[in-house]
């Protein structure tokens, strides 16, 4: 990371990351790095907690590269997401928890427990839709060992709210607490739309928070049950009305003028004629 006084880092540290090649040499930066005596300052002050947003945030941006089918992009954006792995690793070797060598390990022995059908000896022969089930199971198995006794256990606290919700409705219709389909989905959509309207005309703040998160996690539920995913979903009306409120600002541009220079009307009747250039 920059800082305005650039550390001096030992030539001993230095050469060891040049004499070595690949995941070695990265490892052996990132010692470097949090190296306490010439280590970068703002490395070495870094914990789990203060790096674990940063992690989100590269996860987001290697799906975004993706999204945009950024493929000249793709390698650089999985190499910071490879980062801070690594930046996890060392903190944790520092603190004699554990060693990159046992993140590897962890998800080597995962990939060949969970897939029997290719290490073991169960047949290939089988369905994507069958092998999904199968993951599930092997994954049940792994949340008991780990004494996981609840339905909803283990399901990550870190993940976007509305990635995270429909993990959460997925776990608890495996046990038969669903909607039987999405027209009774939308029935208490339209429920919890009213009780949205009810709490805002009180002056509960908390409470209407309270109503828009249902409604949120109903919309969630919806997006289940119609085989949506939410996250992207989303992601797709965000970079549409980019798109558009761009259009919008190009074509107030055209006049030497910006969007403060206009009004909601005008704006509309762009935005309007953004949207039917985009649908002929």
């Amino acid at each position: 990371m920059a800082d305005d006084k650039a550390p001096v880092i030992h030539p001993a540290l230095v050469q060891e990351a040049d004499d070595r090649t690949g995941i070695d040499r990265l490892l052996a930066i990132m010692a470097a790095l949090r190296d306490p005596q010439t280590g970068c300052p703002w490395d070495i002050e870094q914990d789990f907690a203060s790096i674990a947003p940063y992690t989100i945030e590269e996860a987001h941006e290697v799906a975004d590269a993706i999204a945009r089918e950024a493929w000249d992009e793709l390698p650089g954006e999985l190499g910071d997401l490879l980062l801070q792995v690594v930046f996890h690793a060392r903190m944790a070797e520092e603190a004699g928890l554990f060693a990159f060598a046992d993140v590897v390990d962890k998800v080597t022995a995962k990939m060949i427990d969970r897939h029997p059908h290719i290490f073991g000896d169960e047949s290939r022969d089988k369905s994507a839709e069958q092998q999904v089930r199968d993951w599930e199971a092997i994954k049940a198995r792994e949340r008991a060992a780990k004494a996981e006794k609840g339905v909803l256990d283990g399901v990550a606290l870190g993940l976007p709210g509305l990635t995270r919700a429909v993990k959460l409705q997925n776990r608890a219709a495996r046990v038969g607490f669903d909607w039987p389909g999405p027209e009774d989905v939308l029935v208490k959509l339209v429920e919890e739309t009213r009780e949205l309207v009810e709490a805002r005309d009180s002056a509960d703040h908390a409470h209407l928070t309270e109503e828009f998160g249902d409604l949120m996690f109903v919309m969630a539920n919806l997006a289940r049950h119609l085989k949506i995913d939410p996250e992207e979903a989303l992601r797709g009306a965000n970079a549409k009305f980019t798109r558009r409120f761009q259009s919008i600002e190009a074509a107030l541009a055209a006049e030497g003028r910006r969007p403060e220079d206009s009004d909601l009307a005008e704006m509309d009747a762009l935005w309007d004629r953004a949207k039917a250039a985009e649908r002929a």
